[in-house]
């Protein structure tokens, strides 16, 4: 059923006949509930308005289901659900139609592996893709997606293994003797990591044939909204087709646009597998991917300095961002700040070469120079969501970052097609997450489960040489949200006893606690200290419960621990010393 306006009908398509329309008029007057006469104006703007809510025109219904105006009705057309309304398919009958796989992941990442499992152990059909694009020096990986090829694991791995220098020092004050010099062979590392590596993505390769998951190693992108055509490497084309898609495509390092910067420069994605110790090195970006490269690089005894154009881990509470670089820079690590890469330039091949980085100052002029064997970009990542057909699905996707816009179910614009993990418009970037939002996914979609990810108080670390862990709010955010005269921070620097017989970093480790005065719950965790992932996993959960200052007073630590933190004092400092 339309209701005239010409401006809007002449947008929309063909299929809406002079027959179709009074084929749907008689269909919906007949069950309407509210009497119905042509000349009743009034009456039936009256009507539309209780049966919709929608006070413009058009207002389209078929087969007496409301789809909306103008605009609803063209985004209908475009994703598919108009074609299904008019032929009778509902989403109740949805799952009648003939598709070759009831459920088709798109990215065989850990949100999608966990997705695609968990559907398959609920009696779907369910087909994995899969296709990592390599990187302009050519590197490429095996199934698992970013965490497990070129993020969490090589990283934790690569960062015990600085820790294991620092442990190496710590020894002989523990009076472990040994009289030869240690240093660090990187190919035996890489090697080993790899290898490590290689048993994770043959596991997941058994464990989706053990549930029955079709895994294709091939690109895909939409061609229809139920539709998508899968390229292998060998370029040849299969379409497959699903009643539900869910989108996993996570993301990928972004490049600079600058002169030399693909030619030259290697991402995390080249790091963890490189074929070579990088030398010295510089490190571009100030984000935890930056941090964590650049403090492990130069926890293996290289030259390591890090260009920033601004802060350091954005979006992070910026004290402890701040602590977590001043102990990086007492241990080495050089920074550079407030300038801008503009220029990448080769001055001799090899492994590592010797380049040549031209950056601009972001106050003033000033031009610097430096030269380094290996240029590590780590200024963010980029949603691989671009080349996937989107637009031929209907799906709608933010033009500024190419995040996808969800509900609180994960469920696009386009009723059949969920997405999870890193490419959700305001959402965590992380693994856990990832795992958990597919999982629930699976289970609401086939397993008739209500639960949903919640992704409020998510706990995660920072692994820099001092590790940093958190959970729950930042204190700029804190004092954003219930004003500084509703929050008390608790705070304590704390000197861990492993550190105390090497005499090292005496009172640098630190741990704070946000507190919302209104009813005294704990709103925000920070720790910077050894294991700290450990120490924030259980603070994560105790949040989750509402956990108050009182019941942190209340608990007993385990002693001698880092974790004894029920000894935080209130803060007597001004919280504006440290916001600007």
């Amino acid at each position: 059923m339309l209701e005239d306006c010409n401006s809007c009908l002449e947008n929309i398509p063909e299929v809406f006949t002079h027959r179709l329309v009074s084929v749907q008029r008689s269909s919906l007057f007949v069950s309407s509930p509210v009497g119905f006469c042509a000349n009743e104006g009034t009456n039936y703007q009256e009507m539309l308005l209780e049966l919709t809510g929608q006070k413009t025109v058009p207002n389209v219904f078929i087969n007496k289901k409301h789809v909306g105006g103008c605009d609803k009705t063209m985004q209908a057309h475009r994703d598919g659900s108009l074609q299904r309304l008019l032929s009778g398919q509902t989403e109740e009958n949805q799952e009648d139609q003939t598709y070759d796989y009831d459920l088709i992941v798109i990215g065989g990442g850990s949100g999608g592996l966990a997705c695609s499992k968990e559907a398959a152990n609920l009696g779907k059909k369910v087909m994995v893709l899969d296709f990592v694009e390599p990187t302009p020096k050519g590197t490429t990986w095996g199934l698992g997606g970013t965490c497990v090829n070129v993020g969490c694991i090589p990283k934790k791995l690569m960062h015990q293994t600085a820790l294991l220098g620092t442990a190496l020092q710590d020894a002989r004050k523990f009076g472990w003797e040994f009289d030869e010099s240690v240093k660090h062979n990187w190919e035996t590392m890489k090697t080993a990591v790899n290898n490590y590596i290689g048993s994770l993505n043959w596991g997941y390769r058994v464990a989706l044939k053990d549930k029955n998951v079709n895994y294709v190693n091939a690109y895909a992108e939409f061609v229809e909204p139920h539709k998508i055509k899968a390229t292998n490497k060998r370029k040849k084309e299969t379409f497959y087709t699903a009643a539900k898609f869910v989108l996993a495509t996570g993301e990928r390092p972004r490049y600079l646009d600058i002169p030399g910067d693909r030619e030259y420069c290697i991402t995390s994605d080249d790091l963890f597998s490189l074929p070579y110790c990088p030398g010295k090195t510089l490190v571009i970006g100030a984000s935890y991917v930056a941090l964590e490269c650049g403090g492990f690089l130069a926890g293996l005894g290289l030259d390591v300095t890090v260009m920033v154009r601004s802060i350091l881990l954005r979006g992070f509470d910026q004290d402890m961002a701040n602590r977590a670089g001043d102990h990086m820079e007492e241990h080495g690590v050089k920074f550079i700040r407030k300038f801008v890469p503009v220029k990448i330039e080769e001055l001799e091949a090899g492994t590592p070469g010797r380049l040549k980085v031209t950056a601009k100052s972001t106050e003033t002029d000033e031009i610097m120079e430096g030269e380094y064997n290996t240029v590590l970009i780590a200024v963010g990542r980029n949603a691989c969501t671009e080349r996937i057909g989107l637009d031929k699905a209907g799906v709608r996707v933010n033009p500024k970052n190419g995040k996808i816009p969800v509900n609180d179910e994960e469920q696009t614009n386009v009723p059949h097609i969920y997405a999870i993990g890193d490419i959700l418009e305001g959402k965590w970037e992380l693994t856990p997450v990832a795992i958990q939002a597919g999982k629930l996914l699976a289970r609401r979609l086939y397993g008739n489960s209500t639960l949903k990810c919640d992704y409020i108080n998510v706990p995660t670390t920072v692994f820099t040489p001092m590790e940093y862990g958190s959970c729950g709010l930042p204190e700029e955010r804190a004092v954003e949200l219930y004003g500084l005269e509703n929050i008390e921070v608790y705070h304590s620097l704390f000197w861990p006893l492993e550190f105390t017989v090497a005499n090292r970093d005496n009172n640098k480790c630190y741990s704070k606690i946000i507190v919302n005065k209104l009813d005294n719950r704990v709103i925000g965790f920070h720790y910077l200290g050894p294991n700290a992932g450990e120490v924030t996993q259980g603070f994560g959960a105790a949040m989750k419960c509402g956990i108050t200052k009182e019941q942190l007073d209340g608990t007993i630590g385990i002693h001698p621990t880092c974790a004894e933190v029920e000894h935080l004092n209130s803060a007597n400092r001004n919280i504006f010393e440290l916001l600007f």
